[in-house]
């Protein structure tokens, strides 16, 4: 073999291994991981790992906590799985060297970030993560608010906020839509501030949270607004003819519920022979209040107070009774012994009127 010859013999020998000695020195790589994955709870996913010049080294699935709250959760190594759980299931394909992690009936606990690492040495490893994101229908938190109590003209903030995924959206509602203290129907976001409350902004709101997965959730938030008593009253003049009962009306709004008393001349009325009392809460703020004025006598005539009182203020209206001629029915007509007085003079105005009306058509028939 000639010099030239053997110099290329040479130069070939020397390429090849020196690309072996570069081959074997290569550090391995993923080449591949699977982007992140999104599922509902129930569900299936497979996570790919690919990976090259790593046939020499050991590749494992892990559970990491990105926020380092748990140590990370070995899952499989090569083709073995090391967690003893049906759900999961390892598979690997020499060919390409790719290792696909299965998981199947997915729980909410699944979700998390997932690792594919090769350990290239104790203290040398490479890795790669996806995360796993488990949709999650919403759930309100307890740190939301459940019910309130609060003065008028006070500010109110009342808050909202839902565990899922995605992260849920929250808006606010009141009962039969009506509108919100803020204005419109719908208020979205978690804080709802209120800067002066009045007693018309009282009753239920909902609390809605939703986030594509399933139906959302509500909370009833109950807001209680405490204000000083308002009466209003029906009849605030009323007629009736002496010896027959009269009921005089007052309607209170207040809250929390008032006291309320029913005043003649300065003197406090009670119970008794001659005056009945009732108190009717129509609702937690609503009070209907009736003094029945018993067989009415001179004296019962007059103004009569109704005065409503709690811890923010009082209220008072005035109510007259006044005497008439003809009873007034209601009430003068509610009993047997009223109907049968109202019979008698109903007899007699009967026989004046016919008596009248003989003595016309005899003076009728006198001139003709």
């Amino acid at each position: 073999m000639g010099a030239p010859m053997m110099h290329l013999a040479f130069l070939l020998i020397l390429t090849v291994g020196c690309t072996e000695f570069v081959s074997a020195q290569r550090t391995p790589t993923i080449s591949y991981i699977s982007q992140e994955q999104i599922t509902d709870i129930g569900g299936t996913i497979e996570l790919v790992c690919s990976v090259l010049y790593a046939s020499d080294y050991p590749v494992l699935w892990m559970k990491v906590d990105r926020y380092r709250q748990s140590d990370p959760l070995p899952i499989s190594t090569g083709s073995s799985l090391i967690i003893r759980d049906s759900r999961f299931a390892i598979r690997t394909d020499p060919q390409s060297s790719t290792y696909t992690l299965q998981i199947k009936d997915i729980q909410e606990t699944d979700a998390g970030y997932y690792q594919c690492q090769v350990i290239i040495s104790i203290n040398n490893k490479i890795s790669a993560e996806v995360e796993l994101q488990v949709r999650r229908p919403p759930v309100i938190s307890d740190n939301s608010t459940r019910s309130i109590v609060v003065s008028e003209g006070q500010p109110v903030r009342l808050e909202c906020y839902a565990n899922g995924w995605p992260i849920p959206r929250i808006s606010w509602r009141r009962e039969n839509n009506a509108i919100l203290p803020t204005g419109g129907s719908i208020y979205k976001g978690n804080v709802m501030r209120i800067a002066q409350i009045r007693k018309e902004d009282r009753g239920t709101y909902y609390c809605v949270a939703e986030n594509g997965v399933e139906k959302g959730v509500r909370r009833n938030i109950a807001v209680e607004v405490e204000f000083a008593p308002v009466i209003t009253v029906p009849r605030p003049r009323l007629g009736q003819a002496l010896q027959y009962d009269m009921d005089l009306e007052c309607h209170v709004e207040a809250y929390p519920p008032p006291a309320i008393v029913w005043v003649k001349d300065d003197i406090q009325l009670s119970n008794n022979q001659h005056y009945s009392i009732s108190h009717f809460a129509t609702a937690d703020e609503f009070t209907d209040t009736t003094i029945r004025v018993i067989t009415v006598e001179k004296r019962q005539y007059g103004q009569y107070v109704c005065k409503a009182a709690n811890k923010l203020g009082t209220a008072e209206k005035q109510v007259e009774l006044f005497e008439t001629i003809i009873p007034i029915c209601p009430p003068a007509c509610g009993t047997g012994r009223y109907a049968g007085a109202a019979a008698i003079s109903t007899s007699v105005a009967l026989v004046f009127i016919s008596a009248i009306l003989a003595l016309f058509h005899r003076n009728f028939n006198s001139r003709h």
